[in-house]
């Protein structure tokens, strides 16, 4: 998204461009926003611009935040703005050889509590589900618990298997020798455009797949969003200002140009 603005606005080139967005994890956005740190990996040079490395991150473009970042905002006593800008879909992952292409909210919510342990109960072969789960206060795993478990206590961490990252999780239940075993969670943008993997495919829930037009109108139960994050006070200032326009015609066809799911 960010990649696509420098490219259409600030007039970068292609490799300026990918230079100008620094990724990080959800949680450490969070932190560096809260805590008003500089993203120390944003010094850019170009011909056109050039980023203060000390300047503290204003705005950043995430998921939900989590109790814990919404804690330390408090503690701090930052309050934030948090608009959702595009539409994705939190989505389950298996071995494209498993039989099952289906699952209900219940059966996804029983395998992750632990109450449903084999692909024979929700129609599969008889083997032993393999369950991934997202580190604590990873985007992906605050969705899993706000968005599907809804308070129902997942595995504890001795019982269940933790990917340090998307890309890591992503794989491993696209192994050959998990084959049909293995469940996980991601996100539709994440497996659509930056980590494909010919090895699995997006199950559908309720019977719904998670197509665009099925999180527009919200037919798909997992229908979520991605928001730009400021600090209430810089509300009229550039980050304000830059967060307005995102949700603007032009900056809603920027997003969609990037690959996501513009909001109308």
């Amino acid at each position: 998204m960010a990649v696509e603005f420098s490219r259409q606005h600030l007039g970068f080139s292609d490799e300026d461009s990918n230079d100008f967005a620094s990724f990080s994890t959800t949680h450490y956005a969070y932190e560096n926003l809260i805590l008003r740190k500089p993203n120390t990996l944003g010094m850019i040079r170009t011909t056109n611009t050039f980023l203060d490395e000390y300047h503290p991150v204003d705005l950043i473009i995430v998921t939900e935040p989590s109790d814990e970042e919404i804690n330390l905002a408090k503690e701090k006593d930052v309050e934030m703005i948090i608009e959702p800008v595009c539409y994705d879909a939190f989505v389950f992952i298996t071995h494209k050889d498993n039989t099952v292409d289906n699952l209900t909210i219940e059966q996804i919510q029983k395998i992750y509590s632990g109450e449903i342990t084999n692909w024979k109960d929700v129609g599969g072969n008889n083997q032993e589900i393999k369950a991934y789960q997202r580190e604590q206060n990873s985007g992906s795993q605050t969705a899993m618990e706000n968005l599907v478990m809804k308070g129902i206590p997942m595995l504890p961490p001795n019982m269940i298997k933790i990917a340090a990252g998307m890309g890591m999780l992503v794989d491993v239940v696209g192994e050959y020798e998990n084959s049909q075993a293995s469940i996980g969670y991601t996100y539709k943008y994440y497996i659509d455009t930056l980590y494909k993997n010919e090895n699995i495919k997006v199950l559908k829930v309720n019977g719904v797949s998670p197509e665009n037009e099925n999180l527009k109108n919200k037919t798909y139960p997992f229908t979520t969003n991605y928001y730009g994050v400021i600090r209430k006070e810089d509300e009229q200032n550039t980050a304000g200002k830059f967060l307005k326009w995102m949700l603007s015609p032009e900056g809603q066809k920027c997003i969609e140009q990037a690959g996501y799911i513009a909001l109308n």
